[in-house]
């Protein structure tokens, strides 16, 4: 008999109420800051609910599979009508003496006609997630980009006088040389298939507040970059606090828990699918039986949980347990 997966502390009724509701609801639920001895880590959520058809998100998965565990998949991955259940978020870590956002979310104003949950948003949710926490954009001092696709960049840069500008006045953007090469080129060979590259990334590199670092990148003590490629060419997660005491923000590493049960399932926007698949099984290894809370960025709130075993895979517990 499979062992269910244990839902994160939070109760149902908050992910119920998101499952009808369009992505781009106001209904965004609470969070609670995680706390790592003197640092902290805010969620700021943009958006919560049902974006992609399950089986188009994830081309391998069959009919079997999903039916298999769609019994601890819905209500709170899975809407009725098998969209994947996401969330579109940022994540604040308040050290002693940083302000650090990692990744930016859609953003406002952004055209985005391919994704119409995204295309010209304008809403307050982000502005409002960062005054939960106590902050503004005055307050940012680093963002760092785990990769640059579109749901991970749009806040970097906000529309000023009909120009793009850095939207975090104070702060140096963090990138990964090799992730920031191949969408440069990219853009640089067909601008118009990588628009968020264009108003999201380059005015970051004109306006010269772009730091280049490796993706192992070592920002502190307390901060680091583990290299977490294949969802993107150079991807990287981001590690916070000390063992025993510490977190692990994951980007795009992983979307779903379904991904944690197969860790080989890839989905639709990977660069390189297997890759993505060994690394989740490597860092999922890593951490399975430890304290450390994984911040995964796209599960619904509360989207925090510790790794377990489960048969050839893995589960996510509950943060507290």
């Amino acid at each position: 008999m499979q062992v269910p997966i244990v839902p994160l502390p939070l109760a149902r009724a908050s992910w119920a109420t998101n499952i009808a509701a369009a992505p781009s609801t106001e209904s965004i639920p609470m969070t609670m800051p995680i706390t790592l001895k003197d640092i902290t880590i805010h969620p700021v959520i943009e958006q919560q609910g049902p974006f992609f058809d399950v089986m188009g998100f994830f081309p391998t998965l069959n009919k079997e599979l999903l039916d298999e565990n769609r019994s601890w998949l819905q209500p709170a991955f899975l809407d009725p009508v098998d969209k994947l259940m996401l969330c579109i978020q940022s994540f604040v870590i308040k050290t002693p003496h940083h302000n650090i956002l990692v990744d930016a979310c859609v953003g406002n104003h952004k055209p985005r006609p391919t994704r119409p949950f995204w295309h010209m948003m304008n809403s307050d949710r982000f502005e409002k997630g960062l005054a939960a926490a106590g902050l503004t954009v005055d307050d940012i001092d680093y963002v760092m980009c785990t990769h640059l696709h579109t749901d991970h960049v749009g806040w970097n840069t906000k529309l000023e006088n009909g120009r793009w500008v850095p939207t975090f006045p104070k702060a140096k953007y963090i990138m990964a040389d090799r992730e920031l090469e191949h969408w440069t080129a990219r853009q640089k060979d067909n601008p118009d298939s990588v628009p968020w590259i264009t108003d999201s990334v380059l005015p970051i590199i004109a306006a010269k507040r772009a730091q280049i670092v490796k993706s192992d990148f070592v920002f502190n003590e307390e901060v680091q970059f583990i290299p977490t490629p294949g969802h993107t060419i150079d991807h990287f997660s981001v590690l916070v606090g000390r063992a025993g005491s510490d977190a692990l923000i994951t980007g795009d590493m992983i979307h779903s828990p379904l991904q944690g049960r197969y860790p080989e399932l890839g989905m639709m926007a990977d660069y390189d699918s297997p890759q993505a698949g060994k690394t989740r099984r490597k860092v999922f290894d890593r951490f399975c039986e430890e304290p450390t809370v994984m911040c995964a960025t796209h599960f619904p709130a509360p989207s925090t949980g510790k790794v377990r075993r489960w048969g050839d895979g893995f589960k996510f517990v509950g943060a507290a347990d």
